[in-house]
């Protein structure tokens, strides 16, 4: 069994207002905290990786194929592998939440050397 504390990992600014911090993981999966501070943009992207995550703090919205999901504290999402995506916080709010990747993000760009 694997315990992780936030306070146990270094968080990366991945891009400006966009805090990172990949904790627990297993073979299967891992999880990463994320912040997004107001006015901060998550550019478009995509990944092999499946992604579900929670917000607990803040509202963000994802863009995606020209449709809109916002999400508050308490809301979870789901996208699939491969779908392009893009996240902000529109709000005055930092956003708090937690990604779920499967299979595990190993070694992503964003993460610190």
């Amino acid at each position: 069994m694997e315990h992780v504390s936030l306070t146990d990992v270094e968080s990366t600014e991945a891009a400006d207002g966009v805090h990172l911090a990949l904790m627990a993981g297993t073979d299967s999966m891992n999880v990463q905290h994320f912040e997004i501070e107001p006015g901060a943009v998550v550019e478009e992207h995509s990944h092999p990786h499946e992604q579900t995550g929670f917000i607990y703090e803040g509202t963000v919205t994802f863009v995606s194929d020209g449709d809109t999901l916002e999400c508050e504290p308490g809301d979870a999402y789901a996208l699939p592998g491969g779908q392009p995506h893009a996240a902000e916080n529109r709000g005055a709010e930092t956003v708090r939440g937690v990604d779920i990747f499967s299979p595990p993000r190993e070694n992503p760009s964003w993460q610190s050397e």
